[in-house]
C-alpha cells in the first residue's frame, strides 16, 4: 500500500475570479449609473455662454434655444429670487428651459453681480437697479436676429415679485410668468417668521420672543440705523445678518407690489403659487393679483397642492436624500405635477403681439 500523501493545495483561481467578476459588475452598475445621471441631466436645447453690457460692466449669461430648426425664437428673461444665484441656479432651470424649448422659446439667465466671477455685489442692489439690469438683458435680446422682438418676456420667482412689474414699467413685455411672489415685503417677512415657528412647533413663549424682535427690527430700519445700532439692540446677537445684508434689506424693506403691478394691466401673466409655501403667504398674493389684474382676464392662476415655495414637491424637500437622488437621477421629477407643463403650455397658448404697460 501506497504511503499516504498531503493533497497538494488547490490554485486559488476561484476566489480570484469571484473577486473579479464582482469588481466588473460593480464597475458595471456605476458605469450605469453615471450613465443615467448624464442621460437626465441633458436636455433637448442649445446652450451658450454671453455677455451683456450693463451699467459699466457685464453680465455674464446664458441664452439657451430650441432645437426647431426655426431662425427665430421668442425668450423668456429669468429675474431670479433672494441669494447669490448663478445663471443656471446650479442647474435647476434647465428642465424649465427645456419646457420653454419645447413651446418654441429661448431662455435667458444672468449670474447675479458677485456670483460666479461676475463684477459687482447683489447685495448693494434695489429692487430698481434689479429691474433697470433685466430691461437692458432685453434691450440686448431685441437686437439679437435670433429672438423675436415682439415676444420677450419675464420669468420670475420669490423676491422677483417685486421686480418683475418694475421691468414691465420700463420696458414692454408680451408676458409675465411670476412663482410664489410676495406683495408686501415686512408683512412677507412676519409671515415667514410665523410659519416656521409653528412648523418647529414653538412654544407661545418663544413666538412672543422672536415677534418682539422682530418689532425692534422694524423700528429701526424705519428709522435707517446703522448695522453696528442693530447688533447692539439685538443684545450683540447679529443672528447671522452681515453688515452688507442689513444694507440690502434697509435698501428694499419698503417693498410692495401692489402699485407696480398696474404695469402689467392687460399683459397675459401666469400667478404660479403652492400649497406648501411657508415663506410667502399665497392667499394675500392671490387676492391683490386678481384685485390688480383680474378685471381684464388676462390673469392665470395655477395653485399646487404637492408643492413648497420653490415649487420642489413636499414629499422630496421633506428628505435630503430623496432630493438629491431625484436631482440626480430625475431632475425634471424635482418639481410639482403639472408645473413644466402648465408653463409650457402657457407660453403655447400666448399670441405673437407685444403687451405695452400702462
Amino acid at each position: 500500500m501506497c504511503p499516504k500523501t498531503r493533497p497538494r493545495p488547490r490554485p486559488r483561481r476561484r476566489g480570484t475570479r469571484i473577486a473579479i467578476w464582482s469588481l466588473v459588475a460593480v464597475l458595471i452598475v456605476a458605469a450605469g449609473l453615471v450613465g443615467v445621471v448624464l442621460w437626465q441631466n441633458s436636455y433637448d436645447m442649445d446652450e451658450q455662454r454671453v455677455s451683456i453690457r450693463h451699467g459699466g460692466h457685464v453680465l455674464n449669461g446664458v441664452l439657451t434655444t430650441p432645437r426647431d430648426g426655426r431662425k427665430q425664437h421668442g425668450l423668456v428673461v429669468y429675474v431670479h429670487g433672494d441669494g447669490p444665484v448663478d445663471a443656471t441656479h446650479d442647474d435647476g432651470y434647465k428642465p424649465m428651459w427645456e419646457a420653454n424649448a419645447k413651446a418654441g422659446y429661448a431662455s435667458l439667465s444672468w449670474d447675479k453681480p458677485g456670483v460666479a466671477g461676475a463684477p459687482g455685489d447683489w447685495l448693494d442692489q434695489s429692487m430698481d437697479d434689479r429691474a433697470d439690469e433685466a430691461a437692458a438683458a432685453i434691450a440686448w435680446a431685441r437686437a439679437r436676429p435670433d429672438i423675436d422682438g415682439d415676444r420677450i418676456g419675464l420669468w420670475g420667482a420669490s423676491q422677483a415679485g417685486w421686480v418683475l412689474p418694475k421691468v414691465a414699467a420700463k420696458t414692454p413685455v408680451s408676458f409675465v410668468i411670476a412663482v410664489s411672489p410676495a406683495i408686501n415685503w415686512l408683512q412677507q417677512g412676519r409671515y415667514n417668521l410665523l410659519a416656521e415657528l409653528r412648523a418647529d412647533g414653538a412654544s407661545a413663549e418663544r413666538i412672543k420672543s422672536e415677534v418682539a424682535r422682530s418689532d425692534r427690527t422694524r423700528q429701526l430700519l424705519r428709522r435707517h440705523a446703522p448695522f453696528e445700532e442693530y447688533v447692539k439692540a439685538m443684545g450683540g446677537d447679529a443672528d447671522g445678518m452681515t453688515a452688507a445684508r442689513w444694507g440690502f434689506i434697509s435698501k428694499n424693506h419698503t417693498a410692495d407690489a401692489t402699485h407696480d403691478l398696474r404695469a402689467l394691466r392687460g399683459v397675459p401673466v401666469l400667478l404660479t403659487l403652492a400649497d406648501h409655501d411657508i415663506n410667502v403667504d399665497i392667499a394675500d398674493t392671490e387676492r391683490v393679483y386678481r384685485k390688480v389684474l383680474g378685471a381684464g382676464g388676462a390673469l392665470t392662476v395655477e395653485r399646487y397642492e404637492d408643492a413648497t415655495h420653490s415649487l420642489v414637491k413636499q414629499s422630496l424637500e421633506q428628505s435630503d436624500l430623496k432630493l438629491t437622488a431625484t436631482a440626480l437621477f430625475s431632475p425634471r421629477s424635482l418639481f410639482a405635477e403639472g408645473f413644466l407643463d402648465g408653463q409650457r403650455r402657457f407660453l403655447g397658448e400666448l399670441g405673437g403681439g407685444v403687451h405695452t404697460s400702462t
